[in-house]
């Protein structure tokens, strides 16, 4: 009776998708979006344009080689959003050394159409000194900025399509 129960488990885990595609809610950012995994939060300071700390709202997770983050923070203001689209796409490439391969126009439905909001795929290496790849997307709605990103040794469809194409606001 054990070894079935035993095996009943290992072919249950053997089913068991490494990208469980979920919709999650971003409050009160009214984003919704997609995670393979089950995404745990945080929150931190940090300054996203010179001399102006903002509060950073973070989703994450980590599956199948790849990590998944969304970040987003409130500026206030409608005032500051391109140049902080522009200061935190830069800072986010110099962290990881990164060399853009492709960047082109990228708006989830219902953002506002700045022309600073992007896709950028990226190639650098992590603080291990490790290869990484990154796909990010950078955008705005009303006075908050939005970073959507993965990161992986080796980028592929299944990990990044679901992940964009799942981002929209209500």
């Amino acid at each position: 009776m054990s070894r079935a129960v035993v095996l009943l488990a290992l072919l249950a885990g053997a089913c068991t998708p490494t990208f469980n595609w979920r919709e999650m809610a971003v409050s009160p950012a009214n984003l919704h979006t997609t995670f393979p995994c089950k995404p745990d939060q945080a929150e931190h300071k940090a300054a996203i344009l010179p001399g102006r700390e903002v509060v950073l709202h973070a989703m994450g997770c980590e599956t199948g080689g790849a990590t998944f983050i969304v970040v987003y923070a409130d500026l206030g203001s409608e005032a500051d959003l391109t140049d902080a689209i522009v200061e935190w796409k830069k800072a986010s490439l110099a962290s990881t050394k990164s060399g853009v391969d492709r960047e082109q126009p990228y708006l989830p439905a219902h953002a506002l159409g700045l022309s600073q909001s992007v896709m950028v795929r990226a190639r650098g290496q992590r603080a291990d000194g490790s290869a990484v790849q990154s796909q990010a997307a950078y955008f705005a709605r009303g006075t908050s900025v939005f970073q959507a990103v993965v990161y992986a040794r080796a980028l592929k469809p299944e990990m990044t399509e679901p992940f964009f194409t799942g981002l929209r606001f209500e």
